[in-house]
């Protein structure tokens, strides 16, 4: 296992994920909820889900397409994303 990566890859996503509308969604539901742990575990497991999937289709991916063109591809998404938040305010 590579350490560097998990903890790059930890506080990466732990800091993206702050104040992001599934931990608002998360919020909400154990505020409606009387069981936090079913709430914590519903979300954890939704979680785990979606970077599973994010993961076997990221290393598919870099079997077709260079790792440049994946790298240039979500670094404009990123930026046409960012300027139609901007837009939309």
């Amino acid at each position: 296992m590579d350490i560097k990566t998990l903890l790059i890859t930890f506080v990466t996503i732990f800091l993206a994920e702050l104040g992001d509308k599934t931990q608002l969604a998360t919020l909400t539901f154990s505020l409606k909820s009387k069981s936090s742990m079913s709430v914590f575990i519903g979300a954890s497991l939704a979680l785990v889900l979606s970077c599973l999937i994010a993961v076997i289709f990221g290393s598919a991916l870099t079997r077709f397409v260079p790792l440049n063109y994946i790298r240039i591809t979500s670094g404009l998404i990123f930026i046409i994303l960012g300027v139609w938040m901007l837009i939309s305010l």
